[in-house]
């Protein structure tokens, strides 16, 4: 069974979706409902969230809706979106303002700026190629224009990871502290084991920062060297460790035994400074506060550029890509392919230089 903390995070999904879909229109909880029993929570509030986003475009972009409140649009006033309509929608998506009330004040309205790059805006039209695929195998409506319009064309992002040298300088500054700016000294101190417990954790084992926040004290077998995970849809998967991971994980939990915690989080693993469970907001602000000390010229590393880190050090051992996709928990090898293309490229070009035809 999936720990309480997954199941919450779950439910909490499922309730913003819920309260998502009062402000769209009607056929949207259709749709949702057709698709809830092959995708999660997750990618169906991702969804809505893009659904949304394109209602409101229709409102306030296209002269024909004038305005329209987006939870009164219908199936007819679909039927009237076009081609062109669609193929706006990435202009659209590349700049857009939107008026929302600001958090601190909780009243007045203030007016964000939104950009999304050639990813942002492909996954957003793939959102919504589902949802006319569905209206038109409903016969809600006529054609299905979504489907007349190109994905946007994606360039190859470089796969940025962390070399031999960076791995082990940016634990030894989870380790020491040295270079930290002062203000945050005081706190190294109470968080360096925990901090190098976790980046130990991502450097060998590759797992994703969900399933890192959410692992439990009970989720660890220290004499198998050996660790629960939840893993994506609620799969249970048993992970091991090497013994340099085990010794940085041993040293934290030696600490986190003595830590009372806030009621509720009593069972969780990782810790934050204020007694409950770490929150992945917080492992991505402490992976970017070592790695621009580790690796300054290396812009934007993630808890996910730490597990890119751990999948090409597999790859480079092993040569097994198979293994690489289990490990990281690709269903789809090819997906594993994508990420380490670069990797057997260099062994083939390796692999000609050692070919000599003629000495001398």
């Amino acid at each position: 069974m999936p720990t309480s903390y997954h199941t919450d995070t779950q439910l909490e999904r499922t309730r913003r979706l819920n309260q998502l879909l009062k402000e769209l229109p009607d056929v949207c909880s259709d749709y949702f409902l057709s698709i809830e029993q092959i995708t999660g929570p997750l990618t169906r509030l991702s969804y809505a969230y893009d659904l949304k986003l394109f209602f409101e475009y229709l409102s306030s972009e296209l002269s024909k809706f004038n305005g329209k409140e987006i939870r009164t649009f219908t199936t007819d006033d679909l039927n009237q979106i076009t081609k062109q309509d669609i193929e706006r929608y990435a202009r659209y998506l590349s700049y857009y303002v939107k008026n929302e009330v600001d958090e601190a004040s909780e009243e007045s309205v203030v007016s964000r700026e939104y950009v999304n790059h050639e990813y942002g805006i492909k996954r957003k039209y793939a959102s919504l190629r589902g949802f006319f695929k569905y209206l038109f195998s409903e016969g809600l409506v006529s054609g299905n224009v979504a489907s007349l319009v190109p994905l946007p064309k994606l360039h190859e992002r470089a796969i940025i990871r962390l070399d031999i040298d960076e791995v082990a300088r940016i634990l030894d500054v989870a380790e020491t502290g040295q270079d930290l700016p002062k203000t945050y000294q005081t706190y190294h101190r109470v968080t360096s084991k925990r901090d190098v417990a976790l980046l130990s954790l991502f450097l060998g084992t590759g797992i994703r920062i969900s399933e890192c926040v959410g692992l439990n004290i009970d989720d660890f077998d220290f004499e198998q060297n050996a660790f629960v995970v939840t893993r994506k849809g609620g799969k249970e998967v048993i992970l091991y460790f090497s013994d340099e991971v085990a010794e940085a994980l041993k040293a934290y939990y030696q600490e986190r035994r003595e830590i009372e915690t806030l009621s509720g989080h009593e069972n969780a693993f990782f810790l934050s400074i204020q007694r409950r469970r770490i929150s992945q907001r917080a492992v991505e602000n402490m992976v970017k506060k070592y790695s621009a000390i580790a690796a300054p010229l290396k812009k934007k590393i993630s808890p996910h550029k730490l597990r890119s880190t751990f999948g090409t050090n597999l790859y480079r051992e092993t040569g097994d890509i198979y293994l690489v996709a289990d490990v990281l928990g690709h269903s789809d090898v090819n997906t594993t392919r994508k990420h380490y293309a670069a990797m057997a490229e260099d062994h083939r070009r390796l692999a000609a230089e050692k070919t000599v035809l003629r000495d001398g």
